[in-house]
């Protein structure tokens, strides 16, 4: 197998959203070329209700699925075709927005004001664009816990160990999985040649592909490569994988716990305005013309 070496390392920046939500935007338009299919991820976690208690009021998607992981608190869930529900710490809510949809997500608080999680938003090819909308929940006791190497290993989307995760059919086959790897252990998984791949570390700090220190990575926005970083990637870091066919991981003296993605490329044309995405700048704005006029909905 051919290791996947970092082609670039993202930390979260801080962004606002929905009716005044605080979270951190992992990647969104500017990265989304380099990481087809996906088009965005953001990191909710946090501690202050005045920071999240707004949520994300009633607003329309199009073009797009998206998958929302919680790890504390809950998110209530309504949109337009009469669906509602809650999400609480380990669920999962899986939307296709297809052809249209009108949702809102409402955030609640948990244990000592927490709450957090985090939403992927994965692109529709042009044929799957006006596909029927449709919303899933998953519990957290559905969601197979399988060891791997050293590590424990939640299985949301994807293949690891012979278990299969439990969001499937989403158009563009992603793996989804929370990655947890003890102090001084190890991790390594075969994953597709040709899909893009990345890991979002969410608690202590892990090294990837075997690249120690030093060792090489894009210095975000330069073009360069900077032999001199320190190995182990902390809370709120991104690694941007190259080609290859296994990612490995390791935890330095402390455990680690990241995020692993990855999926299919679609490799068409995007036009993207807020929370839809669409092929052509046309459909973009009979879109937006649509849910003006109160056709947005099929």
């Amino acid at each position: 197998m051919k290791t996947r070496k970092i082609l670039k390392v993202i930390k979260s920046k801080p962004t606002l959203e929905g009716a005044g939500v605080h979270l951190k935007r992992v990647f969104g338009f500017s990265e989304a070329p380099r990481m087809d299919p996906f088009l965005l991820l953001d990191d909710f976690r946090s501690g202050n209700p005045a920071r999240y208690l707004a949520g994300f009021p009633w607003h329309p998607h199009r073009g797009i699925e998206t998958i929302t992981y919680m790890l504390e608190g809950t998110v209530e869930h309504r949109d337009s075709l009469g669906n509602s529900g809650v999400i609480g710490p380990g669920d999962v809510q899986w939307m296709t927005a297809g052809s249209g949809i009108v949702h809102q997500e409402m955030p609640k608080a948990g244990k000592g004001d927490r709450m957090g999680g985090f939403q992927l938003w994965a692109n529709l090819p042009a044929r799957s664009k006006m596909m029927e909308p449709r919303y899933r929940e998953v519990r957290a006791g559905d969601i197979p816990v399988v060891r791997s190497g050293d590590a424990s290993v939640r299985v949301i989307s994807g293949t690891v160990e012979g278990e299969r995760g439990p969001v499937r059919d989403v158009v563009i086959d992603p793996v989804v999985l929370d990655v947890s790897v003890p102090a001084g252990g190890s991790f390594s998984l075969p994953l597709q040649a040709g899909h893009a791949a990345f890991a979002y570390v969410i608690g202590g700090a892990a090294a990837f592909c075997g690249q120690n220190d030093p060792y090489a990575y894009e210095a975000e926005g330069s073009g360069y490569f900077d032999m001199k970083r320190e190995a182990l990637l902390g809370d709120c870091s991104l690694a941007v994988f190259g080609e290859g066919t296994e990612i490995r991981a390791s935890a330095g003296e402390s455990p680690a716990r990241f995020l692993l993605m990855a999926g299919r490329p679609i490799g068409e044309p995007v036009a993207w305005y807020g929370p839809i995405v669409m092929n052509t700048q046309d459909e973009l704005r009979i879109a937006f013309e649509e849910y003006r006029n109160g056709t947005f909905i099929r």
